[in-house]
């Protein structure tokens, strides 16, 4: 787990400004880095090393080819690179090998096969910036799902890259403007989601795609290696065809493939326990495939309607894990929030940010690689929200568009005064099929599109996905998720917060071979008379008694909306949305950010898009701060 960053015809100082990059990403490696300038100073690549695999200098990057053509800038890990190895080694394309890193497999991996066949060949997370220096081009690569980040655009008409947003702002000169058109849609969600960013002329690198640059650098090419959407397409037309049993063996026995592959590290390992069924799951067979009790960790609250640390207590007792807990406190929130803004360094809102900080900086106190259950909810049909999509669409289905359209406008528009309730239910009532159903839900907080001064909105994945793309309602939903929810939300908050503190995250989960075969799992393996994951449930049961898993699970959150109310959270609040403040930026509308704080503060109406905004505002407030810096 590392950074990476680069710049091409860089007009100004290159090697000051590349170390600029580097030091603003420290935190993702913190045992070492290094930097690539070309002779004509056309390219320039950065990197800081968090060593995993091959702890000596062998390991160091940006590293060389053994011909010298390729230069390489790696963050992520490759499972198979043992295999690549042997295989590179057995059809003598490689004599041997300097070191024991899987960023050199890489290196010749490429020199032989090329980029797109190459990198169709590994099994991992990556964001990968590979320099041919004989071609003059750049290749941006970006792992299928979307675990490691990658931006990508332009300063001062000079093309740029890093792991981190903020590397990018660090740069001499920088001056990129607020991407206003993306505003509305992390009103919305919480989150930006990709290609966007936060700036103007700065994009996220799409999951599962390749970016291609050649000099003079000004025009760039993007093409797909691997869609989870023609994945999922794909496994509907050539659905497993055994038994729920046959089924529930094959993915244990991927899963143990998987698990067993990223327990590999010449570093200690451990894993996330809460206690739900995706992380026990996990460390439920981490446990099974070592003959040394597994480290899990497991972050608790006071409050009895958040707190998992009980459950995942028993649960590690009864594996005979080695288990460590932390119990956080709002004081523990409150040291927390003033870094938030830079940890991740655009506007991101997910408040569980809070926890998943505090349970990386716990784990990493004993560990430097953790395993975490993430992905089991998208894969294998968890969410509530799956069935009651479903459910809702069984009911207006049958009555024909027009019809509900008409209905829909009609009540939304008519000059009375009715519920939210109402609102929502006539929202709902026109869309023209789930996957806009799913989306208008996500909407249903009608102030959220208000909360902006500009109310224009550029499209994203949720308003483009096309409806009846697969069969199942269900799946539909599934897929929009692992679409945009999970890599933009669950997986930069995952990645942010561990390496906010040098923690290498790993979700077995996520796997290619365990994606590929849970989309051709039929619905009824997934969900059965009212029960979510039964696959899953039916290889943890194997390990851990149905009795304690069935336990009501709390969620992995914290009462935020009952710290704001205190003093010093409350204070901190109310001076980032200070009415001069807002109106000085002229980016929010001040009268609608003052009636949604004041109906929560008289009224008790908490609104998720509190948060989102207190994020926004502590982001607009450090940035100031940065440049100052800088």
């Amino acid at each position: 787990m590392c950074g990476i960053a680069g710049l091409c015809n860089w007009k100004g100082d290159i090697q000051k400004n590349i170390n600029q990059m580097n030091d603003r990403m420290i935190h993702r490696g913190p045992d070492g880095g290094g930097s690539f300038i070309e002779s004509d100073c056309s390219v320039a690549l950065g990197h800081r090393r968090l060593s995993i695999i091959d702890l000596s200098p062998n390991g160091a990057q940006p590293m060389t080819s053994h011909s010298g053509r390729f230069v390489i800038a790696f963050n992520g890990e490759i499972y198979n690179h043992r295999q690549i190895r042997e295989r590179l080694i057995k059809e003598h394309k490689v004599k041997e090998f300097r070191g024991s890193s899987d960023t050199e497999v890489l290196l010749e991996l490429f020199e032989t096969y090329g980029v797109k066949e190459g990198i169709s060949m590994c099994k991992g997370m990556f964001a990968i910036a590979l320099y041919d220096r004989q071609e003059k081009t750049i290749s941006l690569l970006r792992d299928r799902v979307g675990e490691k980040p990658l931006y990508y655009g332009w300063v001062n008409n000079s093309f740029v890259f890093a792991s981190d947003i903020g590397c990018i702002a660090a740069l001499d000169g920088f001056n990129n403007e607020i991407n206003k058109k993306v505003l509305p849609i992390y009103f919305i969600h919480g989150y930006i989601p990709a290609p966007y960013s936060v700036y103007q002329n700065i994009f996220k690198l799409e999951p599962g795609t390749i970016l291609t640059i050649k000099k003079p650098y000004q025009d760039f090419s993007i093409e797909t290696y691997w869609s989870m959407k023609e994945i999922a397409g794909q496994g509907e037309k050539n659905q497993f065809k055994g038994s729920e049993e046959e089924a529930t063996k094959e993915l244990e026995r991927l899963l143990k493939e998987a698990i067993k592959g990223q327990m590999v590290a010449d570093v200690p390992v451990g894993a996330f326990l809460s206690s739900g069924i995706d992380s026990t799951t996990v460390v439920a067979l981490m446990q099974s495939l070592s003959s040394q009790p597994v480290r899990s960790f497991t972050i608790g609250v006071e409050d009895p309607k958040y707190n998992e640390a009980k459950v995942a207590e028993q649960i590690a007792k009864h594996l005979g894990t080695k288990h460590t807990e932390l119990y956080i406190t709002r004081q523990d929130a409150l040291a927390v929030i003033p870094k938030l803004s830079y940890i991740f360094g655009e506007p991101f809102a997910d408040s569980s940010q809070i926890p998943t900080y505090l349970v990386s900086k716990m784990t990493k106190e004993h560990v430097t690689v953790s395993l975490s259950g993430d992905a089991g909810d998208e894969l294998f049909c968890g969410y509530t929200s799956y069935n009651s999509i479903d459910r809702i669409w069984g009911k207006m289905k049958s009555i024909p568009y027009p019809v509900r359209k008409l209905a829909s406008s009609l009540i939304l528009n008519v000059p009375i005064k009715k519920s939210k309730v109402v609102n929502v239910k006539a929202g709902l009532l026109g869309a023209k099929g789930p996957a806009e159903l799913y989306e208008i839900s996500n909407e249903e907080e009608p102030l959220a599109k208000q909360i902006c001064l500009d109310k224009q909105m550029l499209p994203f994945k949720y308003t483009e996905y096309r409806e009846g793309y697969l069969k199942e309602t269900r799946h539909n939903i599934m897929l929009m998720d692992l679409l945009m929810y999970h890599p933009d939300d669950i997986l930069v908050k995952v990645d942010r917060a561990g390496m906010a503190v040098s923690l290498e995250s790993r979700i077995p989960m996520l796997d290619k071979d365990v994606v590929e075969f849970a989309w051709t799992l039929p619905l009824e393996y997934k969900y059965q008379d009212g029960i979510t994951k039964k696959v899953l449930r039916n290889i943890l049961y194997q390990y851990v008694p149905k009795k304690i898993m069935d336990l009501p699970k709390r969620g992995f959150s914290i009462p935020i909306s009952k710290w704001l109310k205190e003093p010093e959270l409350r204070e901190w609040a109310e001076s980032l949305i200070d009415r001069k403040t807002l109106e000085g930026q002229g980016i929010l509308d001040a009268d609608v950010v003052g009636n949604i704080w004041d109906d929560y503060i008289k009224n008790g109406q908490w609104r998720i898009q509190i948060w989102y905004i207190l994020m926004f505002q502590q982001w607009m407030c450090s940035r100031k701060i940065w440049s100052k810096e800088r």
